[in-house]
Order: structure tokens, then sequence, then C-alpha cells
């Protein structure tokens, strides 16, 4: 498989409400992500699965996802606050574990917004070296989460996801998926891998995030040829070699069956939709 990567990205920030209108698909399908990435909830609900945990999340929520940690995110109402995205190039010494913050303490809520409010001054302020200063700034919230997580160890808490049995083969199954989704394997081909069978591999990704495991399959595959289409100059007869399947006609088939039009208009129309001036 030739991947196609992602465009390097370097730091920024996005406001939470943008990010969550984004199309379901870009929002909802299990996969990674190589930059971490930093969310703060000031308002709304929703649910978000980190590395096979289904998990809300609410108002003066903090979220850290690792990069290369596979998560998928749901908004159940209007949501805001910020998303703080790294960059790959970032240099932090960052957690290595996703961790799910849910705090209760005005002044907390106020140290994040202080970092943040201060990261996004240098990022708008055009002054020399802005970037290195914002970067400074997340080193920060790097050392804060380091600190919330030694606290809560001490009080014999985690705010790492606690996995059950289920969501432990999905987390495994999903690692191995996001390295492997290029490939002609198929759920049995991962399940024989992972050492069960696949009805017992599609009873813990239910269990765990609502999907069977070819569920999660098919969207990681659709979820990259939509990217493809969208970023990419790819032909379609490439990008279908590239996901694994046997020939671009069943590629066009099966991307027309679940997303409703063949492969070639999904491109043209998005293509047009981004040259549209406003």
């Amino acid at each position: 498989m030739i991947r196609i990567p992602e465009p390097s990205k370097r730091l920024r920030l996005l406001p939470i409400s943008k990010f969550a209108a984004a199309p379901k698909w870009q929002l909802e399908t299990m996969r990674a992500l190589r930059e971490p990435v930093f969310l703060w909830f000031t308002q709304g609900q929703g649910r978000i699965n980190l590395g096979g945990s289904l998990r809300g999340f609410h108002p003066h929520n903090a979220i850290y996802i690792p990069a290369g940690t596979l998560h998928g995110f749901q908004a159940l109402t209007r949501v805001q606050g910020t998303a703080v995205y790294f960059g790959q190039s970032h240099g932090l010494e960052m957690p290595e574990h996703p961790m799910h913050l849910r705090l209760r303490d005005a002044a907390q809520h106020a140290e994040i917004a202080h970092i943040i409010d201060a990261v996004q001054r240098e990022l708008d302020g055009g002054r020399p070296k802005a970037e290195q200063a914002a970067l400074h700034q997340l080193g920060l919230l790097a050392i804060w989460l380091e600190r919330h997580a030694h606290a809560l160890a001490g009080e014999g808490q985690t705010a790492r996801p606690r996995l059950n049995a289920n969501e432990r083969l999905t987390a495994r199954y999903a690692t191995l998926l996001e390295r492997e989704f290029g490939s002609a394997l198929n759920v049995t081909d991962y399940a024989t891998a992972l050492g069960v069978t696949p009805t017992h591999l599609t009873r813990a990704c239910r269990a765990s995030c609502g999907r069977t495991a070819l569920a999660m399959l098919q969207e990681r595959r659709l979820y990259e040829a939509r990217r493809m289409l969208i970023e990419t100059d790819v032909p379609v007869q490439d990008i279908a070699r590239n996901l694994g399947f046997s020939t671009p006609g069943y590629f066009s088939r099966a991307f027309a069956q679940h997303i409703g039009e063949p492969p070639s208009h999904f491109r043209k129309k998005r293509k047009m939709t981004m040259l549209r001036p406003g």
C-alpha cells in the first residue's frame, strides 16, 4: 500500500464549534492523527471514543489525545470550546497516554483559559518567533496535564480511560486496523491475527463502540478514500489499489453503495464547493 500522507500541519487553534460542524464521516470514523490534540469544552455534550473506550463529555472537560491514538467524536448538542492541534514538529515532551479530566474547580478552568488565550495572542500578534513563543505556552499545558495526572494518581484515580476486556480487544483491533486498512485483509484475517474468532471480535466492537468489526473496517477505508479524493489528485484506480480493493470497479460500487454517489462525482462536487467564493 502506498500511503498518501496528510499534509504536515503546524500549531493551530480551532473553535470546537467549527470542528464539530465538520461532516459526520470526518468526526465519527475511528482514526489516528499524527499530532497531539487537546480539547477544552466549555459548553455542550457528546461522546468520544478513545482507543476503544466510549465515554461522555460535558462542559469543563479537558481531553488530551496523543499522536497515534485511535479516536472518534460525536456531538450530541451544540458544543463550544477550543481544539489545540500541536502540529507534527512541536518538540514538546507530552503525556504518552490519552487523558480525560472532568474539572470542577473554577481556578482550573481559569488556568486552561489563560494558557489558550496566551497561545492565541501569540499566533494572532504577528510578532517574530510567534509560533515558538506559542509552543512555550503549550509546554506549560503539558506540565499542567502531567501535574493533574500525578495528583489523580495520588488519590487512587486515573485520567486514563479504564478499558474492560471488550474495549481492550477493540483497541487492539483498531490499532491493527489503522496500520493495515490499506491491505486486502478482511475481518476473519484480523480476528485470526488477534487470536479470537470473527464472532467474538464483532461482539466486542459492538459492545465497545456500537459498530461491528466490519463497519469499522469499511468506515476507515472509506474515510481515507474521501480524504484522498478531496485533498489529492490521485486517480481513482490508484486510490482503489492503495486501499486494498481488488478492482477499481469494485471500489466504485462499494463507495457508491455507502456514500450515495460514485467516487468521481464525489471528488468533482467537493472540489467545486471548495472553489466556490465564500
